[in-house]
């Protein structure tokens, strides 16, 4: 992997800087559009992904990029997945709904994906002005400060999110929803990528985001999370990002996960194993 961890941060940041943060809360009606199945994209999703693309394929040649942008007009780009070149999967405004709303909680996503295995990730911040980056086997880090995924507690003592959408079956949605009190679940950020930060800080969520909180559920560690919708650039980037911090991802089948597999059930995210498999039990039986 010739790359530059260092420079491919300093793409993601100018162009949030520059394509992204100016939009915020400025969209003019004609900049937002609805995408197949509901789903919005803005002008700062078309030329932040744009740009990357341009970037990324520059700095590593060779490689391929997989945008969810792209991929919305070609469905098919996501077979360079199942092929030998690198691909970054790009979320250009990860939580574009936060976005447009003028809320706070979005990111930019990006990850480097080497048949199947998840080599480096990138998630950005805007609003907070930070970058989470992770390597594979070179931990995770914001800045200078290595992150640490939360300390297993007991099932009654866990904070986490509960993605249980329209994506699975409504039998195992009802006993996930029946779940969530006991489970300590909290409304969703509606970002993954803040989501899966906020995972891979743990304890030092107090550290890192006590003068800039977005909303009172940022504050403190995640234990958990559980996610339906499984597009590979919303969770490539985290799931490495939390694994290198030192917490457990698997599917729901118990598998590795592969971004690169098109029958990924789900996936559930704890601090270690023992964890894993009681949040298992409960939430999937």
């Amino acid at each position: 992997m010739s790359i530059d961890p260092a420079i491919v941060q300093r793409f993601v940041e100018e162009i949030a800087a520059e394509e992204i943060v100016p939009r915020f809360r400025c969209l003019a009606d004609h900049e937002v559009q609805a995408k197949k199945g509901g789903e919005i994209v803005t002008a700062a999703d078309i030329a932040s992904e744009a740009r990357l693309t341009r970037l990324l394929q520059d700095h590593l040649p060779g490689s391929h990029v997989v945008g969810e942008e792209g991929t919305s007009e070609r469905p098919e780009v996501l077979d360079l997945l199942q092929g030998e070149d690198p691909v970054w999967l790009v979320d250009p405004v990860d939580g574009t709904a936060n976005f447009a709303a003028g809320r706070p909680t979005f990111a930019v996503m990006v990850a480097l994906v080497e048949k199947g295995a998840i080599r480096a990730s990138w998630i950005h911040e805007p609003s907070l002005e930070h970058t989470a980056v992770a390597e594979s086997g070179s931990g995770a880090w914001i800045g200078d400060q290595r992150l640490s995924a939360a300390a297993a507690v007991p099932l009654s003592e866990m904070r986490g999110t509960l993605h249980a959408g329209d994506y699975i079956d409504p039998q195992l949605r009802r006993r996930i929803d029946a779940s969530r009190e006991s489970l300590g679940a909290i409304p969703s950020l509606r970002c993954a990528g803040a989501e899966y930060v906020r995972l891979a800080a743990g304890s030092l969520n107090y550290v890192l985001f006590p003068d800039k909180v977005l909303e009172s559920r940022d504050a403190g560690e995640f234990h958990y999370t559980l996610f339906t919708k499984m597009m590979p650039w919303d969770h490539a980037p985290g799931v490495l990002l939390f694994t290198e911090a030192g917490g457990l991802a698997q599917t729901f089948d118990r598998q590795v996960y592969d971004p690169s597999r098109r029958d990924t059930p789900g996936l559930l995210m704890a601090p270690d194993e023992a964890s894993w498999e009681a949040l298992h039990e409960v939430l999937l039986g």
